[in-house]
């Protein structure tokens, strides 16, 4: 079994990763981070650059923990690489961070956490910044 954390560059992604290495930790099982790009876009906000990549992986490597770090990008969504994901590997458990959102931008622009929260099987640790 794995702890799988679902990375976006935010203060709730780094959130995510930290409580991630905590439960790795704890469970003595590797943690898989992974940050996916919405539908293959390169340009989205949820997609980190190659020097946040950098900077997660350094925080990572000097955590002790057994782990590895993905970024997919493959022209499906987030939510869908990471259920898929979560089946393959299989995940223990998965590590989301949330951000606060208006009623508005739930219904407009829908939500990852969301979607996640009803599709994996595992449980779901949500953590705010």
């Amino acid at each position: 079994m794995t702890v799988l954390v679902a990375y976006v560059p935010r203060p709730e992604g780094r959130a995510a990763v930290m409580r991630g290495i905590e439960m790795a930790r704890l469970t003595g099982q590797p943690l898989y981070v992974v940050n996916a790009g919405p539908g293959g876009d390169h340009m989205s906000k949820a997609f980190s650059d190659t020097a946040d990549m950098d900077e997660v992986d350094q925080e990572l490597a000097a955590s002790g923990v057994t782990y590895e770090l993905k970024q997919f990008v493959r022209g499906r969504t987030a939510a869908e690489e990471i259920e898929d994901l979560a089946e393959q590997l299989p995940a223990s458990m998965l590590v989301i961070g949330l951000r606060r959102r208006s009623p508005v931008g739930k219904l407009v622009l829908g939500s990852v956490a969301h979607d996640l929260l009803m599709g994996v099987e595992c449980p779901v640790l949500a953590v705010k910044r």
